[in-house]
C-alpha cells in the first residue's frame, strides 16, 4: 500500500472514529435530558423547533445537529441538570413549560428557544441560593 492509500485509510478510521464519539456525546445530552426532566422526544424537538424525525436521527448517530441547535440541546442539557438538584424529573417538565413568577410570567422553555437561556440559568441560580426577589 502506498503512502497515499495509507493516508487515506487513517483519514477514513478518524473521520469514523469523531463520528461515532459525536453521535455517542450527543446521544448520551438527549437521554440526560429525558431522564432528568421526563421530555419526551416530542418536546425536545418542538422546543429545539426540529422535527421529531430529526432528533430520533440525532439520537441514532445519522445525523448531527447544526451548530445553532446543538447550542440549545447543551443549553436545555445544563438547565435540566441544574433543576434535577431539587425538583424530581416530572416536576422539571412542569416548571419548564410552566409561566415563571422570577421570569416575569414568562415561560423557561420558551426562553432557552430564543436563546435566553441565561436568563433561565439566574432564576435557577437563585432559587438555588434561596433568593426570591
Amino acid at each position: 500500500m502506498n503512502v497515499n492509500a495509507k493516508r487515506y485509510v487513517l483519514r477514513n478510521i478518524i473521520d469514523y472514529a469523531i463520528v461515532n464519539a459525536m453521535s455517542s456525546a450527543i446521544a448520551r445530552k438527549l437521554e440526560s435530558i429525558q431522564q432528568k426532566s421526563a421530555m419526551r422526544s416530542v418536546d425536545v424537538a418542538n422546543l429545539l423547533g426540529k422535527r421529531p424525525e430529526t432528533v430520533s436521527r440525532w439520537n441514532q448517530g445519522r445525523a448531527f445537529p447544526r451548530p445553532d441547535a446543538q447550542k440549545l440541546l447543551l443549553d436545555l442539557e445544563y438547565i435540566a441538570d441544574q433543576l434535577s438538584d431539587f425538583y424530581e424529573p416530572t416536576d422539571v417538565r412542569l416548571w419548564l413549560f410552566s409561566r415563571q413568577k422570577l421570569l416575569n410570567g414568562e415561560i423557561p422553555a420558551e426562553l432557552i428557544q430564543k436563546g435566553r437561556a441565561n436568563e433561565v440559568i439566574a432564576v435557577i441560580d437563585q432559587l438555588r441560593d434561596g433568593v426570591f426577589i
